[in-house]
């Protein structure tokens, strides 16, 4: 893991200060993950879009910590947030083994997202990327070597998968693979990689997320992860779930949007099939995500177009259709699909560029 570039601890004889900022994408999962092994290690190779307008700003300021008890303060919005910083710290304090330096610094942590924290858009992805990002910068002012910049991110990434397993495929733009699988060269359960040999029209697609709750999930999606553990049906899903990557990526390299609307609605349907079936078993839809399922596979069958949906551990539906279909598709979401809307809510997003440094 030589990508990893563990530095020594810091001399005490140097001062070190400044601030560095990052901005970073939620990802939505095309080949679902779930159920994961330690640490933080998934079951299946997961594949996802990078968004675009859907992220997280985070500013990190550091300098030398002069005492044992300064180490973190976080704010979210402008708010402190005690929950939020604990879990920072919990974070931080997981990975000092591979960033040394961080026990000797103290940070204060400011962060703020594009959409609301219930939207059913993964905040932990883009979150967490983020301050992964802010970190590895951080090391690279205080140890400057010449290293490639695609070690950086593939260390930016195996960080944020210690913190969320998704952000460890939202360091990277458009289309990302995380585990390893033996349909992806270079693929690996530590770190995400890019994928680019899918046709152009994936490039502009778009993913428009219809809020059909705003309320938190009733089940965390780790605790739903653990339940894995026990489901009679893991095993069968893993097997799915690499057939499913196999005929995906083949569907997205020739521009086959048939195929990759049906793989990519079955992984979502199998998503919560799987929580309904766990020991306990849960719900996550609400009766509009059915409703709106439903109207988006009447509708491509009555007009052929290629608008397909797919859901994250949550009720809230994001319907994906390529860039030439964008005005029919924005007609009929506004007309049937609005009214399913939690006060008409719908967060418009597509295929985006990945995180961007922020001055």
């Amino acid at each position: 893991m030589s990508y990893l570039n563990i530095q020594e601890p810091l001399s005490t004889n140097h001062e070190h200060y400044g601030v560095v900022s990052w901005q970073s994408p939620s990802n939505i999962a095309l080949i679902k993950y779930w159920g994961k092994r330690p640490i933080q290690l998934p079951e299946n190779a997961s594949i996802s879009f990078t968004l675009s307008e859907a992220i997280t700003k985070t500013k990190v300021k550091y300098r030398n910590r002069s005492s044992l008890s300064e180490w973190v303060q976080f704010s979210f919005e402008g708010k402190k947030e005690e929950t939020f910083a604990a879990r920072i710290i919990k974070y931080l304090d997981s990975i000092k083994s591979y960033l040394p330096w961080i026990e000797q610094m103290a940070f204060e942590i400011e962060s703020e997202n594009s959409f609301p924290h219930s939207s059913g858009i993964a905040s932990s992805a883009s979150s967490m990327s983020a301050l992964a990002l802010c970190l590895c910068d951080i090391e690279q002012t205080i140890y400057p070597t010449q290293i490639d910049a695609d070690i950086i991110r593939k260390k930016a990434s195996y960080l944020s998968r210690l913190g969320s397993g998704s952000a460890a495929r939202s360091v990277y733009p458009g289309l990302v693979a995380w585990g390893a699988s033996s349909h992806i060269k270079g693929s690996s359960d530590e770190f995400a990689i890019p994928v680019s040999s899918q046709h152009s029209l994936f490039n502009e697609f778009h993913d428009d997320v219809l809020i059909v709750s705003a309320a938190q999930k009733s089940v965390s999606s780790s605790a739903g992860h653990a339940l894995m553990d026990t489901n009679i049906f893991a095993n069968t899903r893993y097997t799915q779930a690499d057939r499913h990557m196999e005929l995906l990526l083949q569907s997205m390299q020739t521009g086959d949007l048939e195929t990759f609307g049906k793989i990519v609605e079955d992984e979502a349907m199998t998503l919560h099939a799987l929580m309904m079936c766990s020991n306990p078993s849960y719900i996550l839809m609400e009766p509009n995500t059915i409703a709106v399922i439903k109207l988006i596979r009447n509708y491509r069958k009555e007009t052929n177009l290629p608008i397909f949906f797919t859901l994250d551990a949550g009720p809230n539906v994001h319907i994906l259709y390529p860039d030439s279909i964008a005005q029919e598709a924005a007609s009929f979401i506004e007309k049937q699909l609005l009214p399913l809307a939690h006060n008409g809510q719908i967060i418009k997003d597509r295929v985006g560029p990945g995180p961007i440094k922020l001055n």
